[in-house]
């Protein structure tokens, strides 16, 4: 039995054998999601080989239960890149999430916005992405399967549905291209000019590798960020982890609202 099948035995063993319909990956400061899930949560640390998310504003546990009546897979929190220097430390979490029988992922992040039309407390729902950061979770994949194409790796029936619910909720949700950087330190002002040549509406330091990892595993996947600041050298805030998980709150309960709201129209 793989590693994966074996964590999903466990979970099942607490949580129940029903399949999630979604799983969700929580950003920065937005925790909370998980308290309203009522159902099972299970630390990282008693499912070995997963991220330890040691990252302040994160809750590294996996929530499995309901929310607004459908069944969901909650991560409290992600590895990133910038901690150990492998893209691919969310892949086991996500081959487990696909042990347990769910199809569809939404990421969530805390971003830059590279758009003065997408201010700090907003949202952006990502219709592309740019894998600035120069490497891939796949390297290293031994069969064809790593040759996953993504022209339209965020899913589009999943962004209608997205963009529906935040419509009916009266929440803005423009759609934009996410840029991912590796950090942890954040852009300079060039790298942010650069950036918004590419087409970058918004920046960020995760996400694009569980994108990578999902298409591979076969899920469907979407992805929203939650606005906490402007890119650097396009307004006078100053840029800082404290003022991310400072801001993520903001928009993290629209964010709720247009989730709640999706559950609601899947369900």
């Amino acid at each position: 039995m793989s590693k994966s099948a074996e964590l999903a035995a466990l979970i099942q063993s607490r949580a129940g054998v029903e399949p999630p319909r979604l799983g969700l990956i929580l950003g920065s400061g937005l925790g909370h999601l998980a308290e309203a899930v009522e159902g099972v949560a299970i630390p990282y640390t008693d499912l070995p080989g997963f991220p330890h998310a040691g990252v302040s504003g994160h809750n590294p546990k996996l929530v499995i239960g309901t929310l607004e009546g459908v069944r969901v897979a909650v991560f409290g929190g992600r590895a990133h890149y910038y901690e150990r220097g492998n893209p691919a430390e969310m892949r086991l979490p996500l081959e487990v999430l696909a042990a347990l029988g769910c199809g569809s992922l939404l990421l969530t992040n805390a971003a830059g916005s590279l758009r003065a039309d997408i201010a700090p407390g907003g949202l952006m729902l990502l219709n592309d992405h740019i894998a600035f950061a120069g490497t891939n979770p796949l390297i290293g994949e031994p069969s064809d399967a790593r040759f996953v194409p993504l022209t339209e790796a965020h899913d589009p029936l999943i962004r209608a549905a997205l963009a529906a619910a935040a419509a009916a909720e009266g929440v803005d949700l423009p759609e934009g291209i996410y840029c991912w950087f590796s950090g942890p330190s954040f852009e300079t002002p060039a790298e942010i000019r650069a950036a918004r040549i590419l087409g970058a509406d918004a920046v960020g330091m995760s996400t694009v590798p569980e994108v990578i990892l999902a298409r591979f595993l076969g899920l469907r996947v979407a992805a929203v960020s939650v606005v906490t600041n402007m890119g650097a050298g396009m307004s006078s805030e100053a840029i800082s982890h404290e003022h991310t998980k400072a801001m993520a709150p903001l928009g993290a309960a629209k964010l709720e609202r247009v989730l709640r709201r999706y559950l609601r129209d899947l369900r």
